[in-house]
């Protein structure tokens, strides 16, 4: 199998759907071996800040030294982002190599695995093929029944900030989806969560007296931002004093006092991260689409803020970097999402609105459809038929305003970066 094989191979499991549960996924692992078993794991559930939080504690592990595995979804630009070793893309021919091995043995079960289980499969066999000291492991979608949770008792379980979103498939209140993701609660282990929401902490405290581990809330007392550019925030915390963080967005912050956290529970767990390693880590972490400038003359930021919860945070990072001030918006949205919600927050800071199709069209709202919500609501919005013509007439937009910001969804994120030539 060569890579273009594997690509097709993952991709075209799409007609089966994404079916939550673990009986395919421990069927499949166990035939492979169960090198899930031979790993050691930090977990990351949660609605916004699971990426984040992941790419933060990853990239303060690899300048620890440890050999560092990290599983996040979905990609941007490439597939190969899924699956990363010490903050680089799996190879094509590593990607290769064992799709082919997990293929002849999902192909062969009676009861064929989904795409993101054989994904899930595939990352397994490579960082067990790699060695990696400790994998930091991004839940798909929930947690009880997401194909990641077929593993042991984690060295830690991060659940981050809880919204609402795929309520569809996760349930319509904040607590169904708190009892979604305490699904990765495992027995004795510790449960670092972020605990904004009372009623989600609620959910998580049961689940923990139930299971025998122990509960950590995130302390944000201490938490100062202290400068907010488009080069780096500067924050302290705790024992920290003037932290710098690659990631713009504002609401990072609070991402980074969890993930600091975090590393104190590793500490306690006998991993030797040093507060250098700490600094490095949270100075050259890399997350594209997160509040990402991607161009200075005029600014044009890409944030891939897809649900109410992340793009309120999105507005608050423009209003504190450019108060009082309106921008062009470029939007594209996948269509079962909040999306009046989204344009109501949204409105506010937008000086007019551009609209796409994300390149994803099985779930992407029409940019005429995404247009006639955002008139509806009251609001000047033109649609474009590709994201590239959109872009170019937000570039023209942001002559006079010197600045511009594409939201809305991650799908099209990918592809305002890949017109700016970014991979």
């Amino acid at each position: 199998m060569n890579y273009e094989e594997a690509i097709a191979y993952i991709h075209g499991m799409y007609y089966r759907g994404s079916k939550l549960g673990l009986v395919r996924v421990t069927e499949l692992l166990k035939r492979l071996g169960d090198p899930q078993n031979e790993l050691k794991f930090v977990h990351i559930a949660g609605t916004n800040g699971k990426g984040s939080t992941a790419a933060m504690t990853s990239s303060i592990l690899v300048e620890a030294g440890f050999n560092t595995g990290l599983f996040i979804s979905p990609f941007i630009n490439r597939f190969n982002e899924r699956i990363q070793l010490n903050n680089s893309p799996i190879s094509d021919e590593d990607l290769a190599y064992f799709t082919g091995i997990v293929r002849d043995t999902a192909e062969s079960m009676e009861d064929l695995p989904t795409e993101f289980e054989v994904i899930t499969a595939v990352a397994m066999l490579y960082y067990k093929a790699k060695k990696c000291d400790i994998v930091v492991l991004e839940v798909g979608l929930g947690g009880e029944r997401d194909s990641t949770n077929v593993i042991k008792t984690p060295e830690l379980a991060i659940i981050t900030a809880i919204g609402l979103d795929h309520t569809h498939i996760l349930g319509e209140t904040i607590e169904e989806i708190a009892r979604a993701k305490a699904g990765i609660i495992k027995p004795g282990g510790d449960v670092l969560i972020y605990g904004a929401e009372e009623s989600a902490v609620a959910v998580f405290e049961a689940a923990c007296r139930e299971k025998g581990a122990r509960l950590i809330k995130t302390d944000f007392s201490s938490l100062r931002l202290i400068t907010h550019d488009l080069d780096y925030l500067t924050f302290s915390y705790g024992k920290y004093e003037e932290l710098k963080l690659a990631l713009l967005g504002s609401y990072q912050v609070y991402n980074a006092a969890l993930v600091l956290t975090g590393i104190e529970l590793l500490r306690g767990r006998g991993y030797g991260i040093s507060d250098e390693a700490v600094r490095r880590g949270l100075m050259n972490v890399r997350w594209p689409a997160r509040f990402e400038v991607i161009k200075r003359d005029p600014i044009v930021i890409v944030d891939g803020g897809h649900n109410p919860h992340g793009i309120r945070g999105t507005v608050e990072s423009i209003r504190r970097c450019f108060p009082g001030e309106k921008l062009p918006i470029l939007m594209g949205v996948m269509a079962d999402k909040a999306v009046d919600e989204m344009i109501e927050i949204i409105a506010p800071i937008a000086s007019e609105f551009f609209t796409v199709t994300p390149d994803y069209s099985r779930r992407a709202m029409e940019a005429s459809q995404l247009a006639e919500a955002i008139s509806r609501l009251g609001f000047k919005a033109t649609a474009y038929e590709s994201v590239a013509a959109g872009i170019e007439a937000m570039l023209i937009a942001a002559k006079e305003a010197g600045k511009c910001c594409a939201m809305g969804s991650l799908y099209m994120a990918g592809d305002v970066r890949a017109y700016f030539g970014k991979r």
